[in-house]
């Protein structure tokens, strides 16, 4: 896997909140570039549609147990900890919301 793909994986994980906290500084490092900021931006958008009422839509009769079926059936990716538990969720104070711009941390100082 190229850099590029990792570092937005660990973004959308991070918008997630299933970040290990043993990735927490790639991601803070990733979300220092302009993109890492985009691929932020774009998952925080994706994020905010699929909870969104307004634009949400219907979906066929036991759509969630066919799609639970289908993301059993996936291998699983290599390289990940088996037992790995995901992170609780940031406070609010510290994920910026949509609109807010990123600035750089001391990461980006370096």
């Amino acid at each position: 896997m190229d850099t590029h793909t990792r570092l937005h994986e660990t973004i959308s994980a991070l918008a997630d909140g299933e970040l290990a906290a043993s990735e927490l500084e790639l991601a803070f490092a990733a979300l220092d570039t302009p993109s890492g900021r985009q691929a932020w931006d774009a998952y925080r958008h994706i994020g905010d549609v699929l909870r969104s009422e307004q634009y949400g839509h219907a979906l066929s009769a036991h759509f969630d147990a066919r799609m639970a079926s289908r993301l059993a059936a996936e291998p699983s990716p290599e390289g990940l900890a088996a037992h790995a538990e995901p992170l609780p969720p940031l406070p609010a104070a510290i994920v910026p919301g949509a609109a807010e711009p990123l600035e750089a941390g001391p990461l980006a100082q370096r």
